[in-house]
């Protein structure tokens, strides 16, 4: 349990809230970093550190575990605080004196509030199928990939149509012994480039698409699984010899105790001026997923773009008698 006073809480550790850290230090605004995760990252490092990303300004491709640590390293002269495996409770108070309480008895002090909470608090979407919960326990059935490693050599039966489906069947080619997609219909709701490429293994029969199917059951003891039982939309089954389940099927969201703070929202998501990305609620502002504006991206850049935004945004209301007098990171270098 802490007490802290900052300039500026931002709620959630992920790429955009480790990214308004920097940004709001360049600024000569000290902030605390406050995540439920027990680590900073977000769903970068709690979902899929390994998969890569290719939309990072000048990284033609990263991996999303390198970006967190490329992250770490810009924002370390800036010493942040940061209060982990905490969710924040309550927020009351007004521009200039906010107050935020956690799940730990933490208090903060902080004059404006930055939230970057993703799509808030999340889990995966469970298949109902009978014996989940032993064979979430032994490993056999996951929802997220850690480590590629970990399935060499493993006969991997993956369900769902959207992206992270399609990305880990290509991702795991070459390293599982066999991979299998199951999913209800031919068309996959994924980057059209990825859909081609998994259409080309398929042909080649390096992958197995089971189409139309859906899970049905599951088959095994002890937690160590043995086969999965699929069902066309006629009710034949088929089963399928299988070590570990990979079941895609989205993450449900929640935005928890923001909801209830006041804030407008659309959709479950903050709505803020892109001008300055500020809420509703003078003094509490949002970048990343967890915003709703006209044109607005779901992109880490985009994120990074917000962060920017924001921190020039709190600069008033932290330093209200003395002007910005805007200068490139080249001219006025990072603080040693």
């Amino acid at each position: 349990m802490e007490e802290l006073c900052t300039d500026v809480a931002i709620i959630g550790a992920g790429p955009a809230g480790m990214f308004a850290v920097f940004e709001c230090g360049m600024l000569k605004i000290s902030c605390v970093l406050i995540d439920a995760l027990g680590e900073v990252g977000g769903q970068c490092a709690a979902l899929y550190p390994e998969k890569p990303i290719y939309d990072i300004p000048a990284h033609p491709g990263i991996e999303a575990a390198g970006l967190i640590s490329a992250l770490e390293a810009q924002i370390a002269p800036f010493t942040a605080p940061r209060l982990l495996g905490r969710r924040v409770e309550q927020l009351s108070g007004t521009k200039g004196d906010f107050t935020l309480t956690t799940d730990a008895g933490d208090v903060v002090q902080a004059k404006a509030v930055v939230v970057a909470a993703g799509a808030g608090a999340f889990g995966p979407n469970r298949p109902p199928l009978q014996g989940l919960a032993a064979y979430e326990a032994s490993g056999a059935i996951q929802y997220y990939v850690k480590r590629r490693e970990a399935l060499r050599g493993r006969h991997v039966v993956i369900a769902g149509g959207g992206d992270s489906a399609v990305d880990w069947a290509l991702a795991l080619h070459g390293i599982a012994a066999s991979i299998h997609v199951v999913h209800r219909r031919a068309k996959f709701r994924a980057a059209p480039q990825s859909a081609a490429a998994l259409d080309a293994l398929a042909v080649s029969g390096a992958i197995d698409m089971v189409i139309p199917y859906q899970l049905h059951a599951l088959h095994g003891t002890g937690g160590v699984l043995e086969a999965v039982e699929v069902a066309d939309l006629d009710g034949a089954t088929r089963r399928i010899d299988a070590d570990v389940l990979l079941p895609f099927f989205g993450l449900a969201m929640e935005l928890g105790p923001i909801a209830s703070w006041g804030l407008v929202l659309e959709r479950q998501h903050v709505v803020v001026n892109p001008a300055t990305m500020e809420s509703s609620v003078p003094g509490v502002f949002a970048v990343g997923d967890i915003v709703q504006y006209p044109g607005k991206l779901k992109l880490i850049l985009q994120g990074f773009a917000e962060a920017a935004v924001a921190a020039h945004g709190i600069y008033p209301i932290v330093h209200p008698d003395v002007a910005l007098h805007f200068e490139y990171s080249t001219t006025k270098g990072v603080p040693g």
